[in-house]
């Protein structure tokens, strides 16, 4: 399942989903790899972009950087349960810095598809030459 212009597709696997997230450079291949995630557990098309928050995440790796950038993300859906759908990412080195946007979860106008658990390291790749990035979700 392809969506060019969100610049990702989903390719299922087994139990769980894998995002191929596609981009110009790290920071829109990150973001673009939290809009797939995000467009696994709902219709991110639903998602207001009413409220920002910060995130901040430093890993010793690229690779870490991506699961721990990703699972941030689940925390703040965890915790706050809020969709985001807007990702403004910064990345220096293995530093990344984001201005996230969405609106607080509301089962009326967000229909509910996947419960994504974790972001893994099974099947990550980050190929910044070629433009893409793999992830697999545990749902």
């Amino acid at each position: 399942m392809s969506d060019e212009k969100a610049g990702y597709e989903l390719i299922e696997h087994t139990a769980d989903v894998a995002v191929k997230a596609y981009g110009k450079d790290l920071s829109e291949l990150f973001a673009n790899a939290a809009l797939g995630m995000f467009n696994v557990m709902t219709d991110t098309s639903t998602v207001k972009s009413v409220g920002e928050y910060t995130v901040e995440v430093e890993s010793a790796d690229l690779e870490g950087l991506l699961v721990d950038w990703l699972s941030e993300l689940l925390y703040l859906f965890d915790t706050q349960e809020v969709f985001l759908r807007e990702f403004d990412v910064t990345i220096d080195g293995n530093k990344l810095t984001a201005s996230v946007r969405g609106e607080k979860l509301d089962r009326e106008r967000h229909p509910l598809k996947s419960d994504v658990k974790a972001a893994t390291y099974h099947m990550l790749e980050i190929n910044e030459e070629e433009g893409y990035v793999i992830v697999l979700l545990d749902i």
